[in-house]
């Protein structure tokens, strides 16, 4: 394939990748930069790193991270090719990796951002919120249990509406789960101010542990109507799924076979789903990212799926505010950028960043015991409300089987669905197999 035109650029001290990439329009530029980034997976995949490292260049001279949309990304996946090779050659990696972490302040700022700036945090927010007072209506203890309890305003905007109600608020409980406990104290004084200050009966109880290890079984008392909420986290047990998990896997291939499993890794979805079934909770809500990126081991397809998916991320970003703006440059940086960067670079359990669309979704909770509770018009109908009232143009909501999924676009990029026990009458719908 012919990447570039032949003619070279005239003089002889600029680079004919540099020359491109100011005569080139966007549109030429962004076909080639796709065309680059995937033949440089092919590369990495089949071992051939020296041409992998020949791609590098080409990509380095054409993208910038002050480009469009195109060439910001193609930035991002190029440091995370270099990152995978560099992890095969280079012992060290590891913990000069390992020095580069955010603190929890700036995973703290990241995610206000991220918040702010892109709608679908205070979409999901009002439509879980919606859901929950519906189930919750009339109880007298309530006890939500937040499974990526990483920020207040979705529970603020709770006490808020449940000192509206007709009887008066009940007995709240909010048991928030975070690997990190400062992030949970954060929280919990923030929560206690406020419930304060409204006098709604209120205690957090704060759970510093990974999911995984998380003792379900502890969380709830009698006498408490339950609801659970998980908001971009039920896709951080997939990676314990992955049969190759104790494998060590070389960045120049796939995944090869593991002679055994741990339990962890046998069904670990599964397994939590009937644990929280387990709990009679009265409602189960939850978002994920709308793209196939967990069992695809391929990384050409790992690659061009994920571009599709932060593509339409980036679009959106910029479409809404300026190229220039600080704020958008750190969610792309320190948010998106990281994801791309352990998408690509990882593999194995290290490869935290999986995620699957609401068709493979929706069969996991039928199997787990669950059943679909369409969202209200209600709901649905604020959801839109706000979205318009945010300024934020070229989203839509669309309804999937009772579900809701957020899009650029027409492109989907998060699904949000609520879901309650199924009673013995309920005949299970037919998706999708999960295989």
């Amino acid at each position: 394939m012919v990447l570039f035109p032949s003619p070279s650029p005239p003089g002889g001290d600029v680079t004919p990748f540099r020359w491109l990439r100011e005569t080139m329009n966007s549109e030429e530029r962004g076909l080639s930069l796709i065309s680059l980034l995937v033949g440089c997976a092919g590369h990495i995949s089949s071992g051939n790193f020296d041409n992998a490292m020949a791609l590098l260049v080409q990509i380095d001279h054409l993208a910038t991270l002050d480009g469009d949309r195109m060439q910001r990304i193609a930035c991002y996946f190029n440091k995370a090719f270099a990152d995978r090779i560099l992890k095969s050659s280079w012992s060290g990696y590891g913990a000069l990796n390992s020095t580069n972490r955010t603190s929890v302040f700036e995973d703290i700022q990241i995610r206000r951002l991220f918040f702010e700036l892109c709608p679908f945090l205070r979409i999901s927010y009002s439509i879980t919120n919606e859901a929950i007072i519906e189930a919750m209506e009339g109880e007298k203890m309530v006890h939500i249990v937040d499974l990526n309890c990483f920020a207040p305003d979705q529970w603020v905007n709770l006490l808020h509406s449940l000192r509206a109600r007709p009887e008066g608020p009940p007995m709240l409980r909010i048991t928030g789960v975070h690997e990190q406990q400062e992030v949970l104290n954060l929280m919990g004084r923030r929560l206690k101010e406020e419930a304060d200050r409204l006098t709604v009966p209120f205690r957090f109880n704060p759970i510093a542990s990974k999911l995984e290890l998380l003792d379900i079984e502890s969380l709830h008392k009698s006498g408490e109507a339950l609801a659970i909420c998980s908001l971009l986290k039920l896709n951080s047990l997939l990676a314990l799924e992955d049969t190759n998990s104790n494998s060590t896997c070389s960045p120049g291939s796939t995944a090869s076979s593991s002679s055994s499993s741990s339990p962890l890794q046998t069904r670990m979805i599964a397994g939590f789903l009937n644990s929280l079934y387990g709990l009679s909770p009265k409602i189960l809500v939850m978002m994920e990212q709308e793209w196939n990126g967990n069992n695809n081991v391929n990384l050409v397809e790992r690659v061009e799926e994920s571009m599709n998916f932060y593509g339409a991320l980036f679009d959106s970003l910029e479409a809404n505010f300026p190229r220039m703006s600080p704020e958008r440059e750190k969610i792309e940086k320190m948010m998106f950028g990281e994801e791309i960067k352990n998408i690509v670079a990882c593999e194995g359990a290290e490869r935290r960043e999986r995620h699957e669309k609401l068709e493979r979704w929706m069969p996991r909770l039928e199997l787990g015991g669950f059943w679909n509770v369409p969202f209200n018009y209600h709901g649905r109908l604020q959801a839109m409300r706000l979205l318009r009232s945010c300024g934020f143009d070229g989203f839509d909501i669309k309804d999937q089987k009772g579900c809701l999924v957020i899009c650029w676009k027409h492109i989907p990029l998060y699904s949000i669905s609520a879901w309650r026990l199924r009673y013995s009458g309920d005949t299970p719908a037919i998706y999708g197999s999960l295989s």
